[in-house]
């Protein structure tokens, strides 16, 4: 019967407002805010209406803390607030759009009037009374009491290869980064030994410039020769040979 009552009240007050507005001539005082937020093309004029849907919904969520308002009307007002977000959201994305500020980056946690937060999801919200209304509490009671309720096991069975972290170079970013690091070691090797052998060849130039271009020539050829005579390869045959002959002929001397 109450609930009946409520409802009953509720459109008495759209009817005396309807009638308020008739007998204006069908001119509301308050200037109304466009249904779309996409028909306006001005930055400045999405700006006053997101300040003024904000208005608005702080002074629902103030209204809505009265636990003696009933029911039907605290859920009516729940419901209001939660249009009222989403028309302040539709505001701020056509203000990005304009190339206004970006909101959504910078919005705060939603809050109570109290500042506690708003039990619900990004969806719905619930405030105020709202939050005590009968099935909502336990609902949410019930969700935050099967998130922590967990057994050893069910954790171990959402660990995967990403939570050891093997599937971490799949994105090629790693790669990248390590082919530039070393692309940089190596041309600082190139570098660091282009000047070793640039200081050595000066240095070899200074001690020659004396005796002349031939001496030059003369020591860069000498460079390449070695300095110990080396046997060939018939004189290295023949040492092996002879090894081995006086290897067999030392076996057979002590039998």
């Amino acid at each position: 019967m109450a609930r009946n009552a409520e409802k009953a009240n509720a459109m008495l007050n759209r009817f005396l407002q309807a009638k308020k507005d008739a007998a204006s001539g069908g001119r509301s005082v308050v200037e109304r805010r466009p249904f779309r937020a996409s028909e306006i093309s001005e930055v400045a004029v999405c700006e006053k209406w997101r300040n003024s849907v904000i208005r608005e919904v702080s002074r629902k969520v103030s209204e809505i803390q009265n636990a003696t308002l009933g029911e039907h009307r605290i859920r009516e007002l729940n419901d209001e607030i939660n249009k009222l977000l989403r028309e302040k959201r539709a505001w701020e994305t056509q203000i990005k759009v304009l190339g206004g500020p970006d909101y959504a980056k910078t919005a705060p946690k939603v809050t109570d009037a109290d500042g506690r937060g708003a039990l619900g999801s990004a969806g719905y919200w619930y405030f105020g009374a709202a939050k005590d209304l009968p099935g909502v509490r336990e609902q949410f009671e019930k969700q935050i009491a099967e998130a922590t309720k967990r057994q050893r096991g069910e954790l171990y069975q959402k660990i995967d290869a990403d939570y050891y972290g093997y599937r971490d170079d799949d994105d090629g970013v790693l790669e990248r980064l390590e082919k530039k690091q070393q692309e940089k070691l190596v041309a600082n090797a190139i570098a660091e030994w282009r000047t070793v052998h640039e200081d050595e060849a000066k240095t070899g130039t200074d001690s020659g410039s004396g005796s002349g271009s031939g001496t030059s020539a003369s020591t860069s050829s000498s460079s390449l020769r070695a300095h110990v005579e080396l046997p060939s390869q018939e004189e290295i045959e023949r040492m092996i040979l002879e090894k081995k002959k006086a290897e067999i002929m030392a076996k057979y001397a002590n039998i």
